[in-house]
């Protein structure tokens, strides 16, 4: 569990990347650098396909009536599934 604690948490940053990434889009950022590259491919690459397989390892535990409320913070899983929901929206619109 300690593991996927700890994807759960580098999940939360992918997701917060994925959220600036999107509102670069609508603002005018400067387009360069490495700071910028680095958080679109956090927000874009890894965000939605770590997201996904959190997701989806966190109902396979819940499913199996893992106590994951022992293990993780309420508010991480909420607002991670969340995040997959508002990707998912956003990727197939």
């Amino acid at each position: 569990m300690q593991k996927l604690l700890f994807f759960s948490r580098v999940a939360f940053i992918c997701n917060l990347c994925f959220v600036i990434t999107w509102f670069m889009q609508y603002s005018p950022f400067s387009q360069q650098g490495h700071i910028i590259s680095t958080i679109v491919v956090l927000g874009v690459g890894i965000a939605v396909f770590l997201n996904l397989v959190l997701n989806f390892l966190i109902g396979i535990a819940w499913l199996q009536k893992k106590r994951l409320w022992d293990y993780f913070p309420r508010w991480l899983i909420i607002v991670n599934f969340l995040f997959l929901i508002a990707q998912l929206i956003i990727f197939l619109t």
